[in-house]
């Protein structure tokens, strides 16, 4: 199929920032310290991670990108600004001095993650509610909100944001976290992956349970619709009287990192491009299958994309 003009669509994603740092090594031997593979580390990489990577997915398809989210008064957040000027990403970051940059950074060795270090803290209140007051702002330049919920407190006022899209009548996609749900509420569009939908909705042992229980919470939560992405079993759909399948694309699985993202981002630029959503999520399924063939947080071209239609 052919692919629409992304250069009109505009797309507002709000949630949890962080960097993903990669330090990529040669494995020789075991420390002599502890039973553990020495790295010499021959080249250092940083990428949007999070809220910034869903933004930098939605830029990579051609689409006109704001991000709204809060930072540390550090290097990491000073780097993230950066890499987002390079993505062509109009980025609003809030600065809270008390604020830890969240940073996740992997050690890889031999074309494998051996390790991964977390550093990261909660925004301040204050901060929060000065970003809400910008949501207000940007959304009137916006087609579509992502809501991009990493569980790192950004989206604290995410039930004011989704009653302010809904007057605006921009349609909201939001990944969740957690097991509070009722915090999506009235969402146009909600896409747990399989773990995240099993941990609030309890285990299913066929598909018909399993649309039994997505149209109960897709009721409960006053929700357009549901997207339930399903690894390799690939991602359903469910809204009102309908349920859609699409398969998972058959190849080789690299790194699973960040495929969420992809996902979303792609659902939000087709949408905010005028495409209905059963085709919105075939072609955010076939992004899905390009981006695990690539090392870590990655994203897909609409080149690409294009190819896989």
């Amino acid at each position: 199929m052919m692919l629409p003009n992304f250069e009109n669509a505009r797309v507002l994603i709000v949630g949890d920032v962080m960097l993903d740092r990669y330090w990529f090594g040669e494995v020789g031997r075991i420390s002599p310290e502890a039973p553990v593979p020495v790295v010499h580390v021959s080249r250092t990489e940083e990428r949007p991670g999070g809220a910034a990577n869903v933004a930098r997915n939605a830029a990579a398809l051609g689409a006109k990108v704001s991000l709204l989210s809060v930072v540390g008064e550090d290097e990491a957040g000073r780097s993230l600004e950066k890499l987002m000027q390079d993505e062509r990403v109009e980025a609003v970051l809030h600065r809270d001095a008390g604020l830890n940059t969240t940073v996740k950074l992997r050690v890889i060795g031999r074309q494998q993650q051996l390790l991964r270090i977390d550093f990261e803290t909660q925004p301040s209140h204050e901060v929060l509610r000065n970003k809400l007051a910008d949501f207000g702002r940007m959304l009137e330049h916006a087609d579509v909100v992502i809501l991009s919920d990493y569980g790192k407190g950004g989206l604290a006022h995410i039930g004011e944001m989704i009653a302010l899209a809904n007057r605006a009548g921009k349609p909201v996609l939001a990944d969740p976290k957690g097991d509070d749900y009722e915090r999506y509420r009235n969402a146009t569009l909600l896409t747990p992956n399989r773990a995240e939908f099993r941990e609030v909705a309890g285990s299913w042992k066929s598909d018909e349970d399993l649309s039994r229980k997505a149209e109960s919470l897709r009721r409960e939560l006053n929700l357009h619709a549901l997207l339930v992405t399903r690894s390799e079993e690939g991602m359903t759909l469910y809204r009102e009287g309908q349920v859609q399948h699409e398969p998972a694309l058959a190849r080789e699985v690299f790194d699973v990192s960040g495929a969420g993202d992809t996902v979303i981002a792609t659902l939000g630029v087709m949408l905010a491009a005028g495409v209905d959503m059963a085709v919105a999520m075939h072609m955010a399924n076939r992004a899905a299958g390009i981006v695990v063939g690539k090392l870590g947080t990655a994203v897909v071209s609409r080149e690409e994309l294009m190819q896989e239609a």
